[in-house]
């Protein structure tokens, strides 16, 4: 997979996810799934995201110049999820769950802007 396919991999995962943030049924009481903390700024946060990397897609310039960006912002959340708990600078709600979810992104954003080749 080159850094582009996976901006837009990105892009579709992002959007539905910040959707389905504000269907009933698939949130209740803050919980996407039942697992995932969420909240109305946490939900506009992953279709703004997965928007820009729609558009980071285009080229594989803009997909690493993403990837950097997103992973550097998201390993700051993680940072503060796991120091904050619940609630990121009183903005977004987080659970556990999120703050390891968020790792794994970080971790996965940032070797795509550092690391990989094409």
């Amino acid at each position: 997979m080159n850094v582009q396919k996976l901006a837009k991999l990105f892009a579709f995962v992002f959007v539905p996810v910040g959707i389905l943030g504000f269907v009933p049924g698939i949130t209740s009481d803050g919980m996407l799934l039942g697992i995932f903390e969420v909240n109305t700024l946490h939900n506009i946060v992953h279709l703004a995201t997965g928007l820009v990397a729609f558009w980071a897609a285009s080229t594989a310039a803009n997909s690493r110049l993403f990837f950097k960006v997103f992973g550097l912002v998201y390993a700051l959340v993680t940072i503060l999820g796991f120091t904050m708990g619940g609630n990121i600078l009183g903005l977004i709600m987080v659970n556990l769950a999120d703050s390891l979810l968020h790792v794994a992104v970080t971790a996965v954003a940032l070797y795509a802007g550092f690391g990989m080749k094409e």
